[in-house]
């Protein structure tokens, strides 16, 4: 099916718009999904304010170009593409497509873009590895508070042990 120019500058626009926004762009290769698969896929991307958008190759370069995303040039993508466009969490996108592609083996995870740096398939899969930020947070606040809870237990076996003492002598009285 052919676009027109016009159609090609709008969906230019509207790319260019969103990667500005943008935190982190994730490309995948979704030839040979069903249409359910598909909509499954971008129900979970949607429920993490991910948009997930199909266009050309090259519109999805113009539109990098536009906001000034280096080594666009240097980018290989092979068959249809959809870019994923997290704007809250980097992780996200490359987080929730890595889960739903060892389902489905037809999702490939093809590179992306994190605060404007190229990350090529492998590094996109590794990044898809790391927790989240809320996971992480709970992680740094887990470790802040281990030796404080640590303290708090060695102060609370010396009481314990004190009574344990005085029980001892008690019942030995009686």
């Amino acid at each position: 099916m052919t676009i027109t120019r016009q159609q090609k500058e709008k969906t230019i626009k509207n790319l260019s718009e969103k990667f500005s926004k943008s935190k982190s762009i994730v490309f995948l290769g979704f030839q040979g999904l069903t249409v359910k698969e598909d909509t499954d896929l971008r129900n979970k991307l949607r429920a993490e304010n991910i948009d997930y958008k199909v266009a050309r190759k090259t519109l999805i370069r113009r539109s990098l170009k536009e906001v000034n995303i280096e080594g666009v040039d240097d980018i290989i993508l092979e068959g249809p593409i959809g870019t994923a466009i997290g704007y809250d969490d980097e992780i996200a996108p490359a987080r929730i497509a890595n889960e739903f592609a060892k389902t489905n083996k037809k999702l490939i995870l093809s590179g992306g873009y994190i605060s404007n740096k190229y990350l090529n398939a492998d590094e996109i899969k590794a990044l898809a590895l790391l927790p989240g930020k809320d996971q992480l947070r709970a992680q740094l606040i887990g470790t802040i508070n281990a030796p404080v809870s640590g303290f708090v237990n060695v102060l609370s076996g010396n009481l314990r042990n004190l009574v344990n003492v005085i029980k001892a002598v008690g019942n030995d009285k009686k």
